[in-house]
């Protein structure tokens, strides 16, 4: 969404951006590292009274490392130090920082959370690219909406963290209801879902802290998977996560891995009371198999694809839509290329992984009906959506993203870097996009449904309960996914049938 977007519904501005509203760089007030404290102050009277009174310092690679606010004037500089002592010396740190990409809402709410009236703006490599203003982040918004903003924001105690995941469900209906695209709201559940890993991680560091265990010995990035790292959250996702940890001694591995399986173990703990439930497959950060170093990460990967067991292939599969959600992001980053670099062009290792996700057939039956559940007495007569409807769409984008080393994760980017790379042509990319979007709204409102009547979540829908248009238009996108299931079937096993 843009700033031209229309802002006419409640619900609409919770798909602004930071981007939408924030400043360029040009308004951002900086002084470097190292320069006298009298700089800043000068920054702040030539700015003149049309921009806050705040100046970032930043290092020699223009990354923010703290803040001059006027309380920091007031309480540190104003006839209490000589104007020549270094920034550094009372500037407040660390400082918070957003990206151009992050949700508004999000932004308002931490500034709110922690009585900031500015942020500043970073690019992907933590360089200070703008300035977010509380007042100006606050008239974008209708006022009406900050309750729910600061439902959403909630504290970071367990007990604030679990009334951000009601919120976050009756947010969904709304935005639904409002008819913003399902996958939108998608994107939005996975950010919430997203920022909830960042807010029980700060957590899980500070009581750490408080109880002696002194501050992190290494970087380390938290990494969420599958769904999560997809950006394709659907209301109650469960626990897909992992460390990537910055290299270190051998001979300090149990001293630095007691650290981070102590914030694995709390991290894990706080998801699961606040609605992200443990995953039944053990795949978090608190099993060794997904708390790592990036060597070791790198080497793991690396066995996998060598390997081609089903275990094997399996485990690469929950890996592949990796996302750094907190920490020193640039591992993520460094790890992405790594892994892009040994599994592009490897024919043999796709091949696999078609096999194990790919055989089984679509909800698309061979009269063009649907194929439906007989066995399960619970969901006889329904479809499973998620095992027969997203997954073979899912699942193939991916391969071929994979095969033609494309960095991307989510399954519209993907097809749509498919597409300009030639891959897909213009028809296929309209209508595979097209049939996601049909897919994902189907199952959103048939879980907000179950959540209503109080049912239990599922991927199961009952299509004779679909509105007719809908259920035409759910065919027709079951139709587009089994022709890309058929495509990625005879380019990943090179048989026709």
């Amino acid at each position: 969404m843009t700033k031209d977007a229309p802002l006419g519904s409640r619900t609409a501005v919770f798909g602004l951006l930071v981007r939408d509203v924030g400043r360029p760089l040009g308004s951002a007030l900086a002084v470097r590292a190292g320069r006298p404290c009298e700089q800043a102050v000068a920054a702040i009277r030539a700015a003149g009274a049309g921009v806050a009174a705040c100046v970032f310092v930043i290092d020699a690679g223009g990354r923010p490392v703290g803040i001059i606010t006027p309380g920091d004037i007031v309480r540190r500089i104003a006839f209490r130090v000589p104007p020549e002592i270094p920034v550094e010396a009372v500037m407040t740190a660390p400082v918070l920082t957003v990206t151009r990409r992050d949700y508004l809402y999000g932004a308002i709410s931490a500034m709110r959370r922690h009585a900031l009236r500015q942020l500043p703006i970073v690019d992907r490599d933590g360089r200070l690219a703008g300035v977010l203003l509380l007042d100006e982040a606050l008239a974008a918004i209708a006022p009406a909406l900050l309750r729910q903003i600061e439902r959403l924001g909630g504290g970071d105690a367990p007990e604030g963290l679990k009334g951000v995941k009601a919120a976050q469900i009756e947010l969904a209906e709304e935005l639904l209801a409002e008819e913003l695209p399902a996958t939108e709201v998608q994107q939005l559940l996975t950010h919430i879902n997203n920022n909830l890993y960042c807010r029980a991680g700060e957590a899980a560091l500070q009581s750490m802290a408080e109880e002696g265990w002194g501050a992190p010995p290494v970087n380390a990035a938290t990494i969420v998977m599958g769904s999560g790292g997809r950006g394709e959250n659907y209301l109650l996702p469960d626990q897909d996560n992992g460390f990537i940890i910055a290299a270190y001694p051998d001979e300090a591995h149990s001293r630095i891995d007691a650290f981070f399986r102590e914030v694995a173990a709390r991290l894990c703990r706080d998801l699961n009371e606040v609605g992200i439930p443990y995953c039944n497959g053990y795949c978090m950060a608190v099993n060794p198999l997904w708390r790592k170093t990036l060597p070791q990460w790198i080497a793991q990967i690396g066995a996998w694809t060598r390997r081609g067991s089903t275990v094997a292939v399996r485990l690469a599969d929950i890996f592949f839509d990796f996302q750094a959600v907190w920490g020193e992001r640039q591992l993520a980053r460094e790890l992405r290329t790594a892994v892009t670099g040994l599994v592009r062009d490897n024919r043999g290792f796709l091949r696999q992984m078609y096999q194990d996700k790919l055989e089984r057939g679509s909800a698309l039956g061979l009269f063009g009906g649907f194929v439906i559940e007989r066995e399960k007495r619970e969901y006889r007569g329904q479809v499973n959506l998620k095992y027969s409807g997203t997954l073979p769409l899912v699942s193939s984008i991916r391969l071929m993203a994979l095969r033609e080393g494309i960095e991307e994760t989510s399954t519209l980017a993907r097809i749509a870097a498919l597409a300009d790379r030639g891959v897909l042509d213009e028809t296929e990319r309209g209508e595979l996009s097209h049939a996601f979007g049909v897919v994902t709204d189907v199952l959103l409102r048939w879980q907000l449904a179950d959540w209503r009547a109080g049912r239990r979540f599922s991927y199961f829908i009952d299509p004779d309960a679909l509105p007719k248009v809908r259920r035409k238009a759910l065919l027709g996108a079951l139709k587009a996914i089994h022709a890309m299931r058929k495509r990625a079937h005879l380019e990943f096993t090179a048989h026709v049938f």
